[in-house]
């Protein structure tokens, strides 16, 4: 080839690899030949045998294109004037992103020629080639020697529900995160790490509420005395029990009810071990009541009656999904001129029960009417009365010497005037409907 095609060839042709030149090496090789023939018979020159002997057979061409050697029998016409054209004797430009993408292309194709090439796995092909790289299981199964120093073990232990080998390492497990917290992101010793409610039945029959008694009985004595000032003699066993253990409701369940039945329970709060907060709380069919709760003082800085609320909330929702009917959350007596009483309000949405009326009114509505009057009729219809009043005392049901009768019939044998402003006032407290399911004990 002349200078010039050298430089043209060894620029562009060394850019695509040799299986680029043996794809398009027969259509070059007929370019060539018919070339130098219409350049012979312009001349007028007839072609000879030995002048064919000029031109190499395609398999040399292949051979030293294939080597980067340029080969100089070849004879190629010279390139067109100026302005006449393009340069035949030159290869066509191309652009570099042009020629990158072919010789990705062409080496994919060397690597799999059989077809496209297929993205990388995260699973190697199996090989047995020594020298071939480890994967990532070679690594992580190596079998070590038998009087290896240490062991690795490593154990898929079902934490929810827990296992019983879940339960058997938690305290290790627990110990471990404590002492990450506390080296790697400087906790201190005494940070809130593992909390625990738990729901106990109020009865000493229980093995549980029994192995907690003394532990929760001394917190409540540091409770009583620490936020409401009370004296060590009024915070006994005795007072204990009376006030939060003693409870008038029987244990029950229903087919439908919550797991846990119904009744009086404590709510105990564990923190690492250790009771740091109790919620007395009683489970009725349709709500579940709010009755009293004590804390350690040590953790106020928890702000344990606003999280112990929240939990309620949500333990009633809870239920609420086994049992449709309880579906309401009792927070006890809202006192708007006690500072201690009027967190109840920030719960939202609450009501308020209209002491004349007994229908609940929402508590935004009542809040202009108690900051005028510590009571007041939270009803704002002024001719609404209460549906369920007693309108027939005669019909309550009284309980005397062992025996149940109407008030009617009690009224009758006994003639006493006097006890007749007491009973009415305890219809009128309790209601018609009320009245004739409870037992007014008289003797």
């Amino acid at each position: 080839m002349e200078p010039i095609t050298e430089d043209a060839v060894a620029g562009d042709f060394a850019l695509i690899n040799k299986l680029d030149i043996q794809c398009d090496l027969k259509a070059l090789t007929d370019d060539l030949q018919a070339s130098l023939q219409n350049e012979e018979k312009r001349k007028g020159r007839s072609c000879k045998k030995e002048d064919s002997k000029e031109l190499i057979h395609p398999q040399d061409i292949e051979e030293k294109l294939g080597s980067g050697e340029p080969s100089h029998s070849v004879k190629l016409p010279a390139g067109p004037k100026p302005g006449k054209g393009a340069d035949l004797s030159k290869p066509p430009c191309r652009k570099a992103k042009e020629i990158r993408k072919e010789r990705k292309r062409l080496k994919l194709m060397q690597q799999n020629p059989a077809g496209a090439p297929e993205p990388p796995s995260l699973f190697p092909p199996k090989t047995n080639k020594a020298n071939q790289p480890k994967s990532l299981e070679d690594f992580i199964f190596e079998s070590l020697p038998a009087d290896a120093p240490h062991k690795l073990e490593v154990r898929l232990v079902r934490s929810s529900p827990p296992s019983s080998q879940f339960k058997a390492t938690f305290q290790e497990s627990f110990q471990v995160y404590k002492r990450y917290q506390m080296v790697i992101h400087e906790d201190p010793p005494d940070k809130p790490t593992v909390s625990q409610v738990r729901l106990v039945p109020v009865s000493f029959e229980d093995p549980e509420f029994k192995s907690s008694f003394n532990q929760s009985f001394s917190l409540y004595v540091k409770y009583q005395m620490a936020i409401h000032q009370d004296p060590p003699d009024e915070c006994g066993k005795t007072e204990f029990t009376r006030f939060l253990c003693n409870s008038p409701l029987e244990a029950g369940s229903l087919p439908d009810g919550p797991d846990c039945g119904y009744g009086s329970f404590h709510q105990q709060y564990w923190l690492d071990g250790k009771i740091i907060a109790v919620g007395v709380i009683d489970i009725l069919p349709y709500c579940v009541s709010s009755v009293y709760l004590y804390y350690d003082p040590d953790y106020s800085f928890l702000s344990l009656g606003v999280y112990s609320a929240l939990r309620e909330i949500a333990f009633t929702r809870q239920l609420h999904q086994k049992s449709a009917p309880l579906s309401y959350y009792y927070m006890g007596f809202y006192i708007h001129s006690c500072p201690k009483m009027r967190y109840k309000g920030g719960y939202r949405p609450s009501d308020l029960l209209c002491p004349e009326t007994y229908v609940w009114v929402p508590i935004e509505q009542c809040l202009p009417s108690l900051e005028n009057s510590k009571y007041c009729r939270l009803n704002q219809d002024p001719e609404a009365v209460d549906e369920g009043r007693s309108k027939e005392p005669d019909r309550l049901r009284v309980f005397h010497k062992k025996a149940v009768l109407p008030y009617g019939v009690y009224k009758k044998q006994r003639k006493d005037a006097g006890e007749e402003a007491t009973v009415l006032q305890y219809a009128s407290l309790v209601g018609q409907q009320c009245s004739e399911r409870m037992l007014l004990f008289r003797n």
